[in-house]
């Protein structure tokens, strides 16, 4: 999954962005969606690189990064999480993610985490499918 080292969240701003290459004031991204829109981000902006991401496990020295998390709810849910986020309560996300990561931290890892992993994965498996067909 080394394509996760191109693809970014950027704090304040909703879906996932693909980093085309750095610019002088900051980086230039493309949206992961129908609109595929390029844009400058500026240097100041939270961006984090989904590569190094990870989730809090119950051991306190040890993380699962979301490459792996990612696969297992390929293996488990395929190409797309039919999950109901409109009706959902905490429980039910965190009933969701003891499937994919029975050792999770429950208490550092919230719904709200949860839930933004089931919208990457599925923005992923649509926009980006190749993540995963280089892993087989």
């Amino acid at each position: 999954m080394e394509l996760l080292q191109e693809v970014a969240n950027i704090s304040g701003r909703p879906g996932l962005y693909r980093i085309v290459k750095p610019g002088r004031g900051g980086v230039i991204v493309e949206s992961l969606d129908a609109s595929k829109k390029r844009e400058m981000i500026n240097a100041n902006a939270k961006v984090s690189v989904l590569k190094e991401i990870s989730v809090y496990t119950e051991n306190v020295n040890e993380s699962k990064p979301l490459s792996e998390i990612f696969l297992v709810i390929r293996e488990k849910h395929g190409e797309k999480v039919d999950f109901d986020m409109k009706n959902a309560s905490n429980k039910d996300y965190f009933d969701f993610f003891e499937t994919v990561l029975p050792e999770f931290d429950k208490e550092r890892v919230y719904a709200t985490d949860v839930k933004k992993i089931i919208n990457w994965y599925n923005t992923l498996s649509q926009f980006l499918p190749e993540i995963f067909e280089e892993t087989k």
